[in-house]
């Protein structure tokens, strides 16, 4: 026997069915598109967060560094007044004589002749400096060996040279604080001055 003809009732209460169905696929659509929205920017946000602090450390680790560095400074010149004050000598380390052949200019080879004094700021500094004189002397030598006659005819050139040889060493027994930047500024270290006692050019 056929059946009977859907009644336009049974017709009507089909169709809100496939409508509410596909409301439904919508919404929860919608859901996974916000969910996932929200985690993504979840994510994106913390992760700049991380490295707001990264910098953030960063730049604190960089002003301790330079506090650091001026502390140093403040307390290697408490220290020169303390002993000033004490009537203490001034403690000096002979550095054994030079001989290095210089950088060329003319035909004629030039060599330079120098014997040099380190000024420290005390006695523990200067047996510190003995400990390390193999390396200091490689670095003198290199630093010698590099210059010309003419940047060293000159009182302020011969200057220059005792400042460079003065942080040359104390870049060995002290340390080098970089700035924010990170390039190195000028160490910190025992050695107050250089003085030449012979100087010879030829």
């Amino acid at each position: 026997m056929a059946k009977a003809a859907a009644t336009p009732d049974e017709a009507g209460a089909d169709a809100p069915k496939k409508k509410g169905n596909k409301m439904l696929v919508i919404i929860i659509a919608l859901l996974v598109v916000v969910i996932l929205g929200g985690a993504a920017a979840f994510f994106m946000m913390g992760g700049s967060h991380a490295e707001e602090g990264e910098d953030g450390e960063e730049v604190v680790a960089e002003d301790d560094h330079e506090a650091a560095a001026k502390e140093a400074k403040k307390a290697k010149l408490k220290k020169k007044k303390d002993a000033e004050a004490k009537g203490l000598p001034p403690v000096f380390v002979e550095l054994d004589p030079f001989t290095v052949n210089l950088q060329p200019e003319t035909a004629v080879d030039q060599y330079l002749q120098v014997k040099a004094t380190l000024r420290v700021d005390e006695q523990p500094a200067a047996d510190n400096l003995k400990a390390y004189m193999p390396e200091i002397r490689h670095r003198v030598l290199m630093l010698l060996s590099g210059k010309k006659a003419s940047e060293l005819g000159s009182a302020e050139g011969r200057e220059q040279l005792a400042e460079d040889i003065k942080h040359a060493v104390n870049a060995i027994v002290g340390e080098v604080p970089r700035n924010r930047k990170g390039e190195p500024e000028e160490p910190i270290g025992p050695v107050e001055s250089v003085l030449f006692t012979s100087f010879i050019v030829q």
